[in-house]
């Protein structure tokens, strides 16, 4: 008795010859075709990054944090270090150019430098908050050189340069200080 043809879909045995033999080792391209071969590769490559690029573009911004405010105990060390920044800028050009001038005024360009962290303080930069905690010292420095060697009204306002310098320092080290505390709390809760 024969037995009746499987059907098309039935599994094959394993010592049935596959329909289609594939040669056991790869044909060997010209250098030409080889070269195509590359700069095809190549190019679905680059067709890839553009299309990742492009699903990067259109993605949705990632959703805001629950902190959108800064907390009061923020702002007042912002302000505090924002308002004896400005005290420090008008103290310099004032001592330089009016009150107590040395040459002639001259010094006052050491002022300068002090209005470029004034935008970031006023955004609430964390950075600009760290480098100025930084760049302060270079105040303190004179001042507190220039209130020991000079007299008179000079000698006053060195120490008022050293006093903002100061008042600065720990308003800018309070809010990093406070920000990194939010961030790990807010990381902690999520």
């Amino acid at each position: 008795m024969s037995q009746p043809p499987l059907p098309s879909n039935a599994p094959q045995s394993a010592n049935a010859p596959s329909p289609i033999e594939l040669p056991a080792t790869p044909i060997p391209l010209s250098p030409t075709e080889q070269r195509r071969a590359e700069r095809a590769a190549k190019a679905a490559a680059r067709a890839a990054k553009a299309a990742a690029r492009a699903a990067a573009r259109e993605a949705p911004p990632p959703p805001p944090t629950g902190r959108t405010q800064a907390s009061p105990q923020e702002a007042l060390s912002r302000n505090l270090a924002l308002g004896a920044l400005m005290a420090l800028f008008v103290l310099c050009l004032a001592w330089e150019l009016w009150l107590a001038p040395t040459g002639s005024g001259s010094l006052a360009i050491k002022a300068l430098p002090l209005l470029l962290p004034m935008a970031g303080l006023w955004r609430y930069r964390l950075y600009t908050f760290r480098w100025l905690s930084l760049m302060v010292w270079l105040y303190f420095a004179e001042g507190a050189v220039r209130a020991t060697s000079e007299s008179g009204l000079a000698m006053w306002l060195a120490t008022a340069e050293v006093l903002l310098s100061v008042l600065i320092f720990v308003a800018c080290a309070l809010q990093v200080r406070q920000r990194l505390a939010a961030a790990k709390a807010e990381r902690s809760e999520a």
